[in-house]
């Protein structure tokens, strides 16, 4: 372009939420870039959203915006486009004369003058309406992300052309020929043109001299060759050049002029992999929904986005999955500078229709498609831009997906593509033009993700499995020998399923065979651990946002009397997350047979019931349950493995551990040397150290395998397995358990009982003690025995759950343990939940304490979700008539049947037994009655 004029600043505005047109004069004014809820404009919201942030000036309907604009003498008459970025559906109005309407959600607006503007001022008014879109735009519009909100986010402008210009230039990387071909459309007299086209390093100073091409009459191609020596851009090592596009006329005038940030690379599909210029890698991704609680929308700047990128790349994170959104093009821009591999997704969720339908859109379809395209041209020549998806577990027409990918394919093959995100839940499919699988599972019971919903049962491994390292999803992935329940019967069939925050009954089409992947496939959307709200994170909804939810969330606490353990909770329910979701990582890093995962998410979800997700807030700040540097190690391109049975031993018992390297460096793998190590705060139990070589493998190498005989505890002992490869970053830890060796469990000496009886009763009223331990089935208000924390959050999938007829779910988030009370001496523990619970809790009830006095506190505490706040008890004690009561819904048989069972009932029965039995909490005769 010759010039342009920047539009940014003051415009008047007028709101028009019943469409009735604009009223003159205006009244108001904002300054743009922004929204009208940023900028604090139209009626102030009072209510309060519960499973979302609330938007404190929610506006919907028509923004009226208009300014006078002055255009010099040297720019009058000159091709003019009028240049939006980032908006809703907008009309234009100039000088009172409509030029159009434009309605992409993801992409620029353009307005074309080509006949330009007279000299002196014009008047430009802007609409846009937020309301009549042609989809419902996904996480792009929606309340649970950035918010529907009404506006202009991004650059405005009016660019100025001479008689001919380039327009779409697209450059098509050639990295085994070290080249570049540049293909752009000429607009105006094309004859008698040439193109000069050069390059300069932005990483290594390299420039590469000018290289002129003859165009055609209306377009131009041309073969830069960049030489031998040019960098190639990856995650690991993003090169980018400047590459300068310069359209000359016939005497050599200079008459446009395009600047681009390019990377030469080749991101492909090679084999079960992806392979970047010709290296396997794996992506680790997380997903996005452009939450960004300040604003209330997408930053159009690079320099946030690339804080928020680094702090992803702090993580480990090389990929980014927009989750029914493309972001503006500073993403694209910072990904290019950090090394990120970005797939955008079609603004749909829902069903793709061919004309057998009975609700067939297809303006909505043809919308959606045009929308792929104009992706593709505005945002295709950033490297980090490798893939795209047709949107969000979508159902419907396989034909008509498959068709799509292949015209995006053919239109622009830079990219890979997939149907979609999880598409055809229970009965996926593999369409012959993707290039890609994103899912969770290849039928009911082949899983490849360890959480699951209720309602999308059976649940995942870290959910119901006794804790190891094991698990891998191999076998799932690529079965050894078909499976009965895998064979189809053909035919259709109506199933229910999880659609949204709702249920949906869709027409499930039966797969003919069992399905077995040709292509690289991913992991979708795995972890999802709750952890408990952060009260203290309201104060930083400073921006329209605000986080009333968390108020609601905080009242409910305080009304059950339990105001003071909110900082308890999140802490000790966030522990539990983070050990759920390094469980959940690597058994991603021990499947040879995966390409990669999308994590949702690294930071919390603010919508949809309010998820608290992540180990990062919806700022993507830390929580402060794990550091980046321990995160990366089991997230990372490098990370140690160790393959064990159980986290759980009894003093002379055999420990046997695999000791595997998964590796996805571009740099060849050298000749290192594994130390290992077993320590306790007594010191050092074990070592050793193992060399391996390149010959070990090529991404996952087998290093060593360890066998430690357990020593002889006289007491229950945690220790820590360290791994390390001397001279790298590359480390990892394991905390294990050792208990003493026959530990002795004398139940029948006490007074144990399993119901109050009579006798019980006659117990209390002698001043005697009681160990009240009822079979969980016999505790009528009580609460699952589960381990694991939530899933996503409890009201969102209760809801679901009910709807559909199935279990809702446990809703529970961990222990909250008081660790240092004399009843757990013996049996010493964290604050949080650890492995030496799991068969304890597994074993148990949750007795609801609601009723109880308030100064009764369980001395472990399960920690209920923030929607039904139960006070609930693991383990406690009370004073009962004139005696003393400790009590649990435990399975004492089951809990016996393991070494840390046995050590837990140990130390209950010890401290029974001791003086220091002494509860404070004093609860009625009817009341300890009610709990039955």
């Amino acid at each position: 372009m010759l010039e342009k004029i920047g539009l940014d600043g003051t415009w008047q505005l007028q709101l028009d939420g019943g469409k009735r047109g604009v009223t003159l004069p205006y009244r108001d004014t904002i300054e743009l870039p922004n929204t009208t809820s940023h900028a604090g404009k139209g009626e102030k919201n009072e209510s309060a959203l519960i499973g979302a942030l609330t938007d404190e000036y929610a506006f919907e309907g028509y923004a009226w915006f208009e300014r006078v604009i002055d255009v010099p003498e040297r720019l009058a008459g000159k091709p003019c486009h009028l240049f939006l970025e980032r908006t809703r559906v907008t009309t234009v109005w100039i000088d009172g004369r409509e030029i159009g309407t434009r309605n992409s959600l993801s992409t620029p607006h353009r307005y074309e003058l080509a006949d330009g503007l007279e000299k002196g001022r014009h008047t430009v008014t802007i609409r846009v309406d937020n309301t009549s879109y042609p989809t419902k735009g996904g996480h792009l519009t929606s309340a649970d992300t950035q918010t529907n909100w009404n506006g202009i986010t991004g650059r405005m402008e009016l660019q100025f052309y001479g008689e001919a210009y380039l327009s779409n230039v697209q450059v098509y990387p050639k990295p085994a020929d070290r080249a570049v071909v540049v293909k752009a459309e000429l607009i105006g007299d094309g004859s008698g043109k040439r193109v000069a086209v050069s390059a300069e390093s932005l990483t290594g100073g390299q420039a590469i001299g000018e290289q002129v091409f003859e165009a055609n009459a209306d377009r131009v191609e041309a073969a830069f060759a960049m030489g031998r020596d040019a960098l190639l851009w990856s995650d690991e090592h993003p090169h980018l050049y400047k590459l300068k596009i310069v359209l000359l006329g016939e005497d050599g005038e200079r008459l446009d002029a395009e600047e681009l940030t390019i990377g030469l690379r080749e991101f492909k599909a090679a084999g079960d992999k992806f392979a970047i210029n010709g290296t396997k890698t794996l992506l680790r991704g997380k997903h996005d929904g452009l939450i960004f609680p300040l604003t209330g929308y997408a930053p159009t700047d690079v320099e946030e986005w690339v804080r928020v990128l680094g702090i992803a790349k702090s993580y480990g994170i090389n990929h980014y999955r927009f989750h029914t959104c493309c972001p503006p093009e500073a993403a694209f821009v910072a990904a290019d500078m950090l090394g990120v591999y970005m797939e955008p997704e079609l603004p749909f969720w829902g069903t793709v229709t061919d004309d057998t339908y009975e609700k067939h859109n297809q303006a909505e379809q043809d919308y959606l498609i045009g929308e792929g395209y104009a992706m593709l041209r505005a945002f295709g020549n950033h490297p980090s831009f490798v893939m795209m998806s047709l949107g969000n577990e979508l159902w419907g027409s396989k034909s008509t997906l498959n068709d799509i990918l292949k015209a995006y394919k053919a239109y622009d093959d830079r990219h890979l593509y997939t149907q979609g995100s999880n598409n055809f839940q229970f009965v996926p499919d593999i369409l012959e033009e993707e290039d890609f699988f994103c899912g969770v599972r290849f039928s009911k019971e082949r899983l490849f993700r360890g959480s699951y919903a209720m309602c999308d049962a059976p649940q995942g491994h870290v959910q119901t499995d006794r804790p190891g390292t094991m698990k891998d999803y191999d076998e799932q992935i690529v079965p050894t020998a078909r499976r009965a329940e895998d064979a189809s019967t053909g035919g259709e069939a109506i199933i229910q399923i999880q659609y949204g925050t709702e249920a949906k009954s869709v027409k499930a089409e039966a797969a003919g065979e069992e399905l077995i992947p040709r292509i690289p496939v991913l992991s979708h959307e795995i972890g999802q651990y709750a952890s408990y709200p952060n009260f203290d994170e309201i104060a930083k909804y400073t921006g329209p946002l605000k986080a009333r939810n968390f108020m609601a969330f905080r009242d409910r606490l305080e009304a059950k009397g339990m105001g003071h353990l909110a900082d308890r909770f999140f802490e000790s329910s966030g522990k539990l997350a983070v050990a759920c979701y390094k469980e959940e990582l690597e058994a991603a890093f021990r499947s040879k047979r995966l390409a990669g995962f999308q994590l949702l998410d690294l930071q919390d979800f603010s919508g949809q019931g309010t998820a608290l997700v992540g180990i990062l807030d919806a700022f993507m700040d830390s929580k402060g349950f794990v550091s980046p540097e321990e995160w990366r190690t089991y997230c990372s391109d490098t990370v140690l493995l160790a393959r064990f049975e159980k986290y759980n031993y009894e003093a002379g018992e055999r420990f046997e551990a695999r000791i595997e390297l998964s590796r996805y460096r571009e740099d060849p793998l050298a000749a290192g040397e594994l130390q290992w190590e077993l320590r306790s705060d007594d010191g050092r139990l074990a070592h050793g150290a193992a060399a391996f070589s390149p010959g070990a493998g090529e991404n996952h190498i087998g290093i060593c395998d360890i066998r430690v005989s357990m020593p002889s505890v006289a007491a229950m002992t945690k220790a820590l397995l360290s791994l390390s490869i001397p001279g790298t970053d590359v480390w990892k830890t394991y905390d294990l358990w050792i208990y003493p060796k026959e530990v002795q469990v004398d139940l029948a000496g006490m007074p144990l009982f399993t119901e109050l009886t009579d006798e019980a009763v006659s117990l209390l009223e002698q001043g005697g003690d009681i160990l009240l331990l009822p079979r969980p089935d016999r505790a009528s208000r009580s609460i699952e025995g589960t381990y694991c924390t939530d899933f996503w959050c409890y009201p969102m999938f209760r809801s679901i759950s009910e709807s559909m007829n199935k279990p809702v779910p446990v809703g529970t988030m961990g222990l909250l343990i008081d660790n240092a009370h004399p009843a757990l001496m013996r049996f010493p523990s964290e604050s949080h939940s650890t492995y030496p619970w799991w068969s304890i809790v597994s074993a148990s009830r949750s007795v609801i304490l609601d009723d109880m006095p308030r100064q009764l506190e369980p001395i472990v505490q399960t920690i209920d979700n923030f929607e039904r706040n139960h006070k609930l008890g693991l383990l406690f004690e009370c004073r009962v008539l004139r005696g003393r009561v400790l009590m649990g819904a435990l399975d004492c048989e089951a809990i016996l049947e393991t070494p840390e069972g046995r050590q837990f009932l140990h130390s209950v029965t010890e401290y029974m037994r001791s003086d220091e039995f002494r509860p404070k909490a004093e609860v009625g005769l009817d009341e300890l009655r009610s709990l039955f």
